[in-house]
């Protein structure tokens, strides 16, 4: 499969083009919708023989995928044209020409000639387009296309009518032939410019409006917030009405002492204790680590290995026999006022009851208001971007006193100046709610943001709220900043106001095959089963369920498993049974990566087992979060692919 858009000019129009001129620096785009190839595509050697053969300098060249994404062909061009360089060739569509001609201050010249073409197109992210003409004027005009950026197309120059820089036709719109003049006589070629003969259009040549409608629609808004997203079916209408309400008592809890990221929880209980609600049964392992409490009263059955539902078998937890009476430890306290705390007593509070991040990711918390760096915000997480979960949705709406308070007591915990609530605007009355809860406070405010997937992530979420990029290998507080969940806000409040350890937390059972979804509030330990039957179980066959969203959810293959601090939802949706296809580099996984990467070189540089190349291609960045495969034409496991390329990575890492 090959729809190629341009071809190299020929001999003769390609001798013209390099005539007069020297010190030549060639860029070549991969080629797009074409099956994806670690080999380079020919036409840059082609051309620099060429050249090389016309006495001519190459001052040196560069091949890169997607030439039209200017995001990513910025960062590829930064620093790597050398300063001899007079003038930049491109290989490429009108798409590519255009991107290079923006960010390169020399003369750009196209060497190719436009194929017509329709439908097809890797996703160009730069403000202008391609028409496909097959007919191109971007050598003439700097690398300006005056066919798109003019409003009346026209090829001979301006038309007299602009004002102030604006066209006459759209006020809104610069003239596209004083951008044209003035990239001319920066360049040093106006007088060149001038001596060209007149450029006439065939009028013969395809138009193809619908590829400028589709690229143009698809461009629309496409830098507002952070790069890439996708925005999956929301399937939010099952539950995000319903209440939440208090699970039943479990009459026997699992409790894994690995519920948080770091060293398991050591056990500090037997078989035959007695234990209290908030009772601490496993004491924490190190600094990356955290305590674990009992959720119910009643008797320890076993402290043994049992299936945890990310972990899969052996890991260690403490069963307990519930008694059902609820009875509370005495440890279990309220704190002094908020005022009255210190920022190291509010963190050490944090830390001796459990917290965790309850978005998923199950960071303790405390660490996190370590950073040892000034912090200029703490953001709380409102969005729950994930289709489907909308347990965080019903904390807002149920808990937003609690909210505010976690997140009084983070700031003054790092001594942030401000605290920002970031809400996805699909939950108008969150939105509301909260920005009359914070009213109150001058350095609180909340941000209604575009429904966006995976807004939630701590770097997408930076970016959007604070407009600062986290850099690769850095973490939020490198940019002055904390991110936490509502429902580890609440959490927090919790451990403050009341003294309560996280035992319990909000879950949606939800999906297309749950017969009665609900939002709950469950004990850590309860069975997920429990949950399923509780909720009427499952309408279908063909059915997947998942421990969180779609997106970043892990599947289930046993529901004999424990509810645990980062479980936000028990999902079932329709299994996929999609063949996989081989890649026709479409681009689309470039488009849609928030950490900017290129899902398909780490896929094709890990099948090879390049790990140094994996290396330079940032593949620890990424964060799982499926973008990519969601987007695959070609229904490509990419998720499970990187996370092995990931494997052939660490031990370079660990060298170094």
């Amino acid at each position: 499969m090959d729809y190629t858009k341009y071809v190299l000019k020929s001999e003769e129009e390609l001798k013209d083009l390099l005539a007069g001129k020297d010190n030549f620096f060639v860029v070549a785009c991969n080629k797009c919708f074409k099956e994806f190839e670690t080999t380079q595509e020919p036409e840059c050697r082609c051309l620099m023989d060429l050249a090389e053969a016309q006495g001519k300098h190459i001052t040196g060249s560069v091949n890169i995928d997607f030439l039209c994404n200017k995001v990513q062909t910025e960062k590829k061009l930064a620093g790597i044209v050398p300063e001899e360089t007079q003038n930049v060739v491109v290989i490429s569509c009108g798409l590519g020409v255009q991107t290079v001609a923006d960010l390169e201050k020399v003369p750009t010249f196209t060497a190719t000639n436009s194929l017509n073409y329709v439908g097809h197109h890797g996703m160009a992210l730069t403000k202008k387009t391609c028409g496909a003409c097959a007919q191109c004027y971007l050598n003439v005009t700097g690398g300006i296309c005056p066919i798109v950026d003019c409003s009346k197309s026209l090829v001979n120059g301006q038309c007299g009518g602009a004002k102030n820089g604006k066209c006459e036709i759209d006020p809104k719109k610069d003239c596209a032939w004083e951008k044209i003049y003035q990239r001319l006589e920066k360049q040093g070629r106006s007088k060149e410019f001038l001596d060209e003969p007149v450029q006439l259009r065939d009028y013969s040549a395809v138009k193809v409006e619908e590829i400028k409608a589709y690229v143009a629609e698809a461009r629309a808004r496409r830098y507002e917030g952070f790069y890439g997203g996708v925005h999956p079916t929301e399937n939010k209408g099952y539950t995000e009405h319903l209440a939440l309400q208090k699970f039943p008592e479990p009459d026997t809890v699992i409790i894994p002492l690995a519920m948080h990221i770091g060293a398991p929880a050591n056990p500090v209980v037997n078989p035959g204790d007695y234990v209290k609600v908030g009772q601490l049964i496993g004491e924490q392992a190190g600094f990356i680590s955290a305590p674990v409490h009992s959720s119910v009263s009643g008797t320890v059955v076993a402290v043994e290995p049992h299936t945890h539902p990310n972990k899969g078998p052996g890991v260690m937890s403490v069963v307990i026999k519930n008694d059902g009476k609820n009875v509370l430890d005495e440890s279990v306290v309220p704190n002094k006022p908020l005022e009255e705390l210190t920022a190291d007593e509010i963190i050490e509070i944090v830390k001796e009851k459990g917290i965790v991040g309850m978005g998923g990711a199950t960071f303790p918390t405390y660490v996190k208001l370590k950073p040892g760096k000034p912090i200029d915000a703490v953001l709380i997480n409102g969005s729950e971007c994930e289709p489907y979960l909308t347990a965080d949705h019903r904390i807002m709406l149920e808990y937003a006193d609690d909210i505010i308070f976690g997140l009084r007591a983070m700031m003054k915990a790092v001594a942030a100046p401000e605290g920002v609530i970031l809400i996805e605007d699909n939950k108008p009355d969150a939105v509301a709610l909260m920005e009359e809860k914070v009213a109150p406070y001058e350095n609180i405010r909340v941000v209604a943001a575009k429904t966006q997937y995976p807004e939630g992530a701590e770097k997408m979420l930076i970016k959007k709220v604070m407009g600062r990029q986290v850099p690769s290998g850095k973490l939020p507080a490198d940019v002055g900043c904390v991110v936490s969940n509502t429902s580890t806000a609440k959490a927090i409040s919790d451990a403050i106001q009341k003294g309560m350890p996280l035992v319990e937390r909000a879950v949606s059972v939800t999906g297309d095959f749950i017969r009665n979804p609900g939002n709950y509030m469950v004990k850590l330990g309860t069975n997920v089963q429990s949950l399923i039957d509780h909720c009427g179980g499952i309408t279908g066959d063909d059915v997947v369920l998942k421990m969180g969203g779609p997106m970043m959810g892990a599947p289930l293959k046993d529901t004999n498993v424990p509810i645990i601090k980062g479980s936000n939802g028990v999902i079932a949706i329709a299994a996929d049974h999609t063949e996989e296809k081989e890649c026709i580099k479409c681009g689309r996984c470039v488009d849609v990566c928030p950490m900017e990467l290129q899902p398909l070189e780490i896929y094709k540089y890990g099948q090879l087992g390049d790990a140094e190349k994996l290396l330079t291609l940032n593949v620890m960045d990424c964060f799982s979060c499926k973008c990519c495969e969601y987007i695959c034409s070609s229904k490509i496991p990419l998720v499970s692919k990187i996370n092995a390329a990931k494997g052939l990575v660490m031990p370079l890492l660990k060298k170094k």
